[in-house]
């Protein structure tokens, strides 16, 4: 069996400010949207070189209030030093609030965001092996 595209979908307390800190954040660009769907929108981020996408939802009907843990985290790989410095400042400047991780693993060669719903992401300046 053979994946083509992973696609990560995750509750969010708001639509709009969620998308825009993570296309500025993690230079993405809205891809697809839906409006009031059997009760749910959402906006889809991602890029056409990348084989993945976030998809970012609200339901109207029964509003969620996102729960993540410390341990949910979004892992992005970054190797070339310059790339990565230049993504953690995206980062700070779109939001995200810099902390330290909850597995000391990721503080190594890596810097830890958290949203304004408590999602983590990782930026590890490594090269996945």
């Amino acid at each position: 069996m053979s994946f083509c595209h992973l696609r990560i979908a995750r509750p969010v307390s708001d639509l709009l400010k969620s998308s825009e800190m993570y296309c500025r954040g993690l230079n993405l660009e809205q891809i697809g949207s839906f409006s009031n769907h059997q009760g749910f929108s959402g906006y889809m981020l991602g890029r056409n070189d990348l084989s993945w996408h976030l998809e970012f939802t609200q339901c109207h009907d029964h509003p969620l209030s996102p729960s993540p843990s410390e341990e949910d985290l979004l892992v992005l790989y970054i190797p070339e030093k310059e790339s990565w410095e230049a993504a953690c400042l995206r980062m700070d400047k779109a939001g995200f609030i810099r902390t330290l991780s909850f597995n000391p693993y990721w503080d190594i060669d890596g810097a830890t965001f958290v949203d304004d719903d408590g999602y983590r992401v990782v930026l590890q300046n490594r090269k996945w092996q």
